[in-house]
């Protein structure tokens, strides 16, 4: 039995939604994650560097049997081989993020690792697609559900559902 958790995904550079179709697919192909659930897709507004294109974002439930460090060093595999260049400042354009949002009910307070995601609350982009799958899942540490700290965030950046458009 592994650890019930959730990842945000977001891409703003290329074709954004091949871009996370393909992380999700890697997520999935990834031996030690099952039960993979995800949220609909959401066009955001670029969140700490509003000077670039608009993001394509979702959430996604994994089972994991990795522990939250090799967890992260997975998903910044999945990162690398998408084309994510880590040498760019923070908020920067992307080719894909992959973000842990919540580990079980693990707290992690390292360097290289923060659960749940220190930004979490302030984020739009990332609650409003958590809500759509774990909208009464309690977040750790925070003491509310997904759907109280959706309606409470102050980000009022622009989410919206992204329906892609018929070729």
């Amino acid at each position: 039995m592994g650890v019930q958790t959730y990842l945000s995904l977001g891409s703003n550079l290329g074709d954004r939604l091949r871009n996370i179709s393909s992380g999700i697919e890697a997520i999935q192909r990834h031996a030690v994650n099952r039960r993979v659930r995800v949220s609909p897709f959401f066009e955001t507004e670029p969140w700490g560097n509003p000077e670039q294109s608009a993001f394509i974002n979702c959430c996604v439930e994994i089972e994991t049997l990795l522990n939250p460090d090799e967890l992260l060093a997975a998903m910044k595999s999945i990162e690398a081989q998408m084309g994510r260049n880590n040498n760019r400042s923070r908020w920067s354009p992307r080719e894909l993020d992959i973000d842990i949002l919540l580990y079980g009910s693990v707290q992690v307070d390292s360097k290289q690792l923060t659960i749940p995601h220190r930004e979490l609350t302030k984020r739009r982009f990332a609650l409003e697609p958590l809500s759509c799958i774990a909208p009464e899942l309690t977040a750790p540490s925070f003491g509310k559900s997904v759907t109280q700290l959706l309606e409470e965030c102050i980000d009022e950046s622009h989410v919206k559902e992204y329906i892609p458009k018929e070729s």
